[in-house]
């Protein structure tokens, strides 16, 4: 196992899918695989090949954290320090960010525990699907340490402030049809169906005009950070009415655009 890599990366049509890869520590996450995570990241992100990501775990675990032996003292560090910008670290908005921003979106494909770090990781994705056998916790009030990868922020607005209050004081776990039911998770799918489906749903994302794709990420990014209901809207109508690059090639893409409507409605 320790010759293998600690991110597996397979690319195929357009889609690279990312495989956090320390199973029988349940992909904990010591500094060695968040290097290598965060590289794998931004190698997809920079490859012309890749237009969408799917990140997930070996099984059993999505990851279970940070590798609190790592972070004790208890076990040596797995890797020296590193430059600022050449791995994770605190961005200047406070947010520890574990994954690279990059301009393709990162499906995450949560095929066991994500829990602490491991949550902040699929918090920081995209959108997520989960496998039937996902499970969701924020143990940091248990572990006696503060969330510092978006938690209180990200958690609170995917599924609302009193349930992010709840799951982060009590550090109870989220069955996948409970974060299905929260709004954490777009999808719960049969564990064997999970890869398929995640890259199912990277292949429909694939297959649109990817600059409106990238535009439109950039834009949910922007929205995110609106203070208000009217300047989410006018920040919207800004980008509707600046909008230009991808208005020529309609005419093109009206067959397909019309097929897979049909396709998906039928």
């Amino acid at each position: 196992m320790e010759d293998e890599p600690l991110v597996i990366v397979a690319v195929e049509d357009r889609i690279a899918t990312l495989t956090m890869n320390r199973p029988r520590a349940r992909n904990a996450l010591n500094r060695a695989l968040m290097y290598a995570l965060w590289d794998a990241v931004a190698d997809a992100g920079g490859d012309p090949d890749v237009d969408a990501v799917v990140l997930t775990g070996t099984d059993p675990a999505f990851s279970s954290g940070v590798d609190l032996k790592e972070v004790s003292g208890e076990e040596p560090p797995s890797a020296g320090p590193r430059d600022a910008g050449e791995g994770p670290e605190r961005d200047t908005n406070g947010l520890f960010r574990f994954l690279p921003v990059i301009d393709k979106p990162v499906i995450g494909a949560v095929n066991g525990v994500a829990v602490t770090g491991g949550l902040e990781i699929a918090l920081q994705c995209t959108f997520l699907v989960a496998s039937e056998r996902a499970r969701f916790a924020d143990t940091h009030a248990r572990v006696g340490i503060m969330p510092g990868g978006g938690i209180t922020v990200l958690m609170a607005q995917s599924i609302g402030l009193r349930r992010a209050i709840e799951l982060s004081l009590t550090g109870n776990f989220l069955t996948a049809a409970d974060a299905f039911g929260y709004g954490l998770v777009n999808h719960v799918v049969p564990h064997d169906e999970l890869l398929p489906f995640a890259r199912h749903l990277a292949g429909d994302i694939v297959n649109n005009d990817q600059r409106s794709v990238r535009h439109l990420l950039r834009h949910y990014r922007q929205m995110a950070n609106a203070a208000t209901l009217d300047e989410a809207h006018l920040i919207e109508g800004y980008m509707a009415e600046t909008w230009r690059p991808g208005s020529g090639s309609v005419a093109e893409r009206r067959g397909d655009v019309m097929a897979r409507g049909r396709a998906q409605t039928s």
